[in-house]
Formats: structure tokens, C-alpha cells, sequence
């Protein structure tokens, strides 16, 4: 069974998550690392457990998620995987150096996340889930054997991610919730890109966003296909 480690990294506070199970094959997911410590914060973790790298994996392309990218497919000599829709976004990630976010270059995607529905780690399969709102090409990781979810930034504990950045909607969100994560069962566990982890079970208690779409009081029907191209 897959386990996971979680590095909190950058000055946003980004989850980056290292999956890996008894052969020692491991996925680094949104590799947040920007500096140099953090850098080797990562290596140490993969080095003192003994862990061999086989691709890096975003669930989305902004910034925070990406910035560390490019170190890791050079330390490991390993593929990149991000949906296709992402890669205008990660492109502006220049734009934040101001903010303390050195990403130079930008990396070369590999693997489209738009045209994968499971990877192989180990005796494990990552199922992708299309969860476009956040940002257009935004993936869920879903790992059944373990019952855990890597939402990205689209779904948080008791909250959901934002939506006013360029590529995003709130009814596309929301509807990638109710139709991608809650099917999943209560005892799914979540872990999202900021923050502490939940449950399936738990937000749909007490996620306020999640409970008004439930009840009926918004419409969350999105207009969704226009972000799947």
C-alpha cells in the first residue's frame, strides 16, 4: 500500500507530497521547494528513506505547485506530468519573482495529465481525476488501495480553492466537487495543497460551500466543457 509524506514548502505554505510504497518507487506531487534549504529538505527525505524517484506530478500549474519542479526533474532525471490546459498558466510564473519565486526555466512537461487516467507506482495505480474550477487543467490524484485524495487547491478543509485567478469558475469548481470527490465515500481521506487534511465524510458535514451546493441553495451546474479542450 501507498504511504505519504507531506513537505510543507514556500512562502505560501504548499503541500508538496511524496507517495511511495514497499518497492521504494515514489512520485513527488506539486513540488513546491524554492529555495535551496528546502531543496535539500526534499533530497534528505528521499535519500534518508531510501526512495527512487520515477516522475514528478502537478495537480495544477501555478506558481506555488511548480516552482520546485525543474530541481526535482534534474536531481532525479524523471518525467513531469501536468494537463495541458496548465501549461499557459505555468508560464507566467516569472511574473512572481518580486514574491520570493526564483522558477528559471520553466519546466518542459512530459506526460499530459489530460489524456492519463491512472499511473503506475510501485504495486500501486494513482488514479487522475479531471477537476478543472480552480484553474482550467486542475487533476485530483486518488489513490483507492490507501482510501486518500490529493485535491490540489481545489478542495480544503471546510473550504474550496479560489476562483478569481486567470482559468477560473466557481460552478466549474464546485461541480468538479459533488461529481469528482464526494462519489469517492466519507472515509476518503483529503489532502490538499494548504492546510491540514480531512475527509470526504467530514466537508460534507461541514464545508459550508459544499453544503450549500448539497441542500440546492446555489446552482452549481457549471459551464464546464468549455474548460475541457
Amino acid at each position: 500500500m501507498l504511504k505519504l509524506a507531506t513537505l510543507t514548502f514556500n512562502p505560501f505554505g504548499e503541500n508538496t507530497y511524496v507517495l511511495f510504497d514497499e518497492t521504494k518507487q515514489c512520485v513527488i506531487v506539486d513540488a513546491g521547494c524554492s529555495t535551496e534549504q528546502e531543496r535539500q529538505t526534499l533530497v534528505s527525505f528521499i535519500e534518508k528513506n531510501g526512495l527512487r524517484p520515477v516522475m514528478a506530478i502537478n495537480t495544477h500549474g501555478h506558481v506555488d505547485h511548480i516552482c520546485g519542479v525543474e530541481f526535482v526533474k534534474r536531481q532525479w532525471r524523471i518525467p513531469f506530468a501536468l494537463h495541458r490546459n496548465e501549461k499557459p498558466i505555468m508560464e507566467t510564473a516569472h511574473c512572481y519573482a518580486d514574491m520570493g519565486f526564483d522558477v528559471d526555466p520553466i519546466p518542459t512537461v512530459d506526460i499530459d495529465l489530460a489524456d492519463t487516467e491512472t499511473i503506475p507506482v510501485g504495486n500501486s495505480t494513482l488514479r487522475i481525476l479531471q477537476t478543472p474550477g480552480h484553474s482550467p487543467g486542475h487533476v485530483a490524484i486518488h489513490v483507492p488501495d490507501a482510501e486518500l485524495l490529493l485535491t490540489g487547491d481545489l478542495l480544503f478543509k471546510e473550504s474550496i480553492g479560489r476562483t478569481d485567478l486567470p482559468g477560473g469558475s466557481y460552478p466549474t469548481l464546485m461541480e468538479s466537487i459533488i461529481s469528482q470527490v464526494i462519489p469517492l465515500g466519507g472515509d476518503t481521506r483529503i489532502f490538499p495543497g494548504h492546510g491540514p487534511g480531512s475527509t470526504v465524510a467530514h466537508e460534507v458535514m461541514f464545508n459550508p460551500f459544499i453544503v450549500e451546493a448539497l441542500r440546492g441553495d446555489v446552482n452549481y451546474k457549471s459551464d464546464r466543457t468549455t474548460h475541457e479542450n
